[in-house]
């Protein structure tokens, strides 16, 4: 199977941190090209967003809002009852797996883009939305039975206000009120790179990735089992709805994309205030060491086909 080149680079920084090697990607670097990516995959969708009418989003937006709404619920009692882990611990990583992962979303846009496949432009606010309600359901479910207040202020801050959010609604407005006109001095800069920058971040995701794997060690088979499951459920989950609202076969592709991903940026960041009792390792381990990977190597493609193969059955 051939894969486009910029997951290949995820794959070198994986080798070198397994390996051992002293490459490493300065924090500075590393901070400017998730800036970049965030703002650009905002630009693309505001442009996008700019194309169309915004008042027929409004129904498909909340089923959207409501299915992945209940990946964390579907995730929890598993993590619960199955993994036998504790409360806190089975919350927020039900949380990073209900929010969504802006490198996965990217990778997928890529994809679609080295085909010439089209799709929805206001796939972009779905990214943007969907990182909020697992938080504030995860937040939810690790109260349950459990004393002290929840920090909502603070919480709600990081969750609005966070990089990843900020950055994605910043580009997004941008992008939307320059529309496709005003935004061509631009484009060399954001999207001509974009696959570039790209390939670069995935090769510190490699690195940062590999040095996760052991942090799930814990748990062992049963959370390597579920990093892998779930994305696949909550990617055929996302693959029907896309189907039913009647998506292009591009936009019904990033809509799986985005349920099957989960979060490594906004979502530990938000359970560390929250939810502090909470072992982070496990979150991240699973999310970033497990998930990630599965997802630009094996979880993208196998969404594609699925969303190729429900398209041309049904005409």
């Amino acid at each position: 199977m051939a894969f486009d080149p910029v997951v290949l680079f995820f794959l070198l920084g994986a080798i070198a941190g397994l390996a051992k090697s002293d490459l490493k990607i300065p924090m500075a670097i590393y901070e400017a090209l998730s800036i970049y990516l965030l703002l650009a995959i905002g630009l693309m969708g505001g442009v996008k967003l700019a194309e169309n009418e915004l008042l027929p989003l409004l129904l498909p937006g909340l089923a959207v809002l409501a299915v992945g709404s209940l990946i964390p619920l579907i995730a929890f009692p598993v993590l619960r009852w199955v993994g036998r882990m504790p409360r806190a611990d089975s919350a927020s990583i039900a949380a990073h797996y209900g929010s969504v992962s802006v490198v996965t979303f990217s990778v997928a846009v890529a994809l679609l883009a080295s085909r010439g496949i089209d799709y929805e432009g206001h796939m972009v606010v779905f990214l943007v939305l969907l990182e909020m309600p697992a938080l504030i359901i995860g937040i939810l479910l690790a109260r349950m039975g459990s004393k002290g207040p929840t920090r909502w202020g603070k919480t709600m801050h990081e969750v609005f206000f966070g990089k990843s959010i900020f950055l994605l609604a910043g580009g997004l407005v941008i992008g939307f009120i320059a529309g496709p006109v005003h935004i061509e001095p631009l484009e060399p800069m954001f999207f001509d790179l974009f696959k570039g920058v790209l390939a670069l971040f995935l090769l510190e995701m490699g690195l940062v990735a590999s040095s996760r794997i052991a942090d799930v060690r814990q748990y062992g088979f049963f959370l390597v089992t579920f990093a892998i499951v779930m994305p696949i459920v909550s990617a055929v989950l996302g693959t029907l709805l896309g189907y039913a609202l009647g998506m292009s076969m591009g936009g019904t592709l990033l809509l799986a994309t985005l349920y099957a991903s989960a979060s490594y940026i906004a979502a530990p960041a938000a359970m560390r205030i929250a939810v502090p009792q909470a072992n982070p390792a496990l979150s991240i381990g699973a999310s970033l060491g497990v998930t990630f990977p599965f997802n630009i190597f094996l979880g993208v493609p196998l969404y594609f086909w699925m969303a190729q193969t429900l398209y041309s059955l049904g005409g």
